[in-house]
């Protein structure tokens, strides 16, 4: 599997559905067809439609689509988006709310590095918009870094957190969702240990496997099973020749989407089918519930081999986190250095 033939064969099957989606859409929408009186030509144009549109989307970086927001002043005022801190791996951006006062509470959202994009919060972002000024954490698909930029681990990734947390100062009020939770708790303890002036206010871990063992699910119970080697064999692949980072040693997003699939297959094959069914007789939009939730869903990104193979052995198998023995760039992480 780790080969870069392997990871531009999975390139090339999504590049040729989306083409057949796009072709068999194409074909259907001829206007000589409307002399065929068969509804099965309304269908294939519906499944060329949803099939294009499908696999078109696991290439494409969402946007976040939050253009304006309410003020206290009753207009509704634009939001751009702010490179705050550019890094290889990963920004920090700010959502500006032009002409509105500057809100004291400040929050960063560290959005999670599991195969998504940090899009995935879009709807936290926009609620908490009106009331605070919004950081996120804005990571890059490994795909488009060059291999010249290094690795990217969770020391790197926990590195990171601590310079974005330092630049929004002490102020800071973070969110971690998911998959960062542990790694959050660890740079704040970094801070609150090297630099305490700069620790954030508060801390906020959502759904974060602290300690996966304290609540096992079938995804632990997978980790505990499979061998770092079975991982690495079966999981990562090199970026084919077509992306900046030839060469880099990933676990590839479509790879970590046959995944996601997988576990609810059923599920999702019922949503495909009711959508075409839907798109053929004319009562699917552009923004339906569908398209809302699949177009972001089916937006993978890659990840750095080093971050996900040590990810699953140090937070999953060796509960580095859990037991307080994380190490960070040769510094022992103490989180009981956070007492305010």
């Amino acid at each position: 599997m780790r080969y870069m033939a392997t990871y531009d064969m999975m390139e090339t099957m999504r590049n040729t559905n989306e083409w057949f989606g796009a072709s068999a859409k194409a074909v259907a929408a001829f206007p000589a067809m409307g002399l065929v009186p068969n509804p099965f030509l309304q269908w294939i144009g519906a499944w060329g439609d949803v099939t294009e549109r499908s696999f078109a989307r696991m290439a494409v970086k969402p946007d976040w689509g939050i253009h304006s927001i309410p003020a206290e002043d009753g207009c509704d005022h634009l939001v751009s988006v702010e490179s705050v801190v550019s890094r290889p791996f990963g920004d920090l951006i700010k959502f500006n709310v032009q002409g509105r006062p500057e809100k004291a509470r400040k929050i960063l959202l560290v959005a999670p590095m599991s195969g998504h994009y940090a899009t995935l919060l879009r709807s936290t972002v926009a609620s908490l918009l009106p009331d605070a000024e919004i950081y996120i954490t804005d990571w890059h698909n490994a795909r488009d870094i060059p291999v010249s930029e290094g690795k990217f681990d969770i020391e790197d990734y926990t590195l990171y957190l601590v310079d974005f947390m330092r630049e929004i100062g002490p102020e800071a009020n973070v969110i971690a969702v998911c998959q960062p939770a542990p790694l959050a708790l660890a740079a704040t303890a970094y801070l609150a240990e090297l630099d305490p002036s700069a620790q954030p206010r508060t801390l906020t871990l959502i759904g974060g496997p602290i300690d996966p063992d304290a609540a096992a699910t079938d995804v632990t119970d997978f980790g505990r099973r499979v061998t770092m080697g079975q991982l690495e064999k079966t999981a990562i692949q090199r970026v084919g020749f077509k992306f900046k980072g030839v060469g880099r040693m990933v676990y590839p997003g479509l790879l970590q989407l046959a995944s996601f699939v997988s576990m609810n297959s059923e599920r999702h094959s019922e949503a495909f089918k009711n959508q075409i069914t839907r798109v053929s007789k004319g009562e699917a939009g552009d923004h339906d519930a569908h398209n809302r939730f699949y177009d972001e869903y089916l937006a993978v990104m890659d990840m750095t081999a080093e971050f996900y193979l040590s990810t699953v052995e140090r937070i999953f198998k060796d509960g580095e986190i859990a037991k307080n023995q994380f190490v960070v760039n040769g510094t022992p992480i103490d989180i009981g250095k956070i007492t305010s």
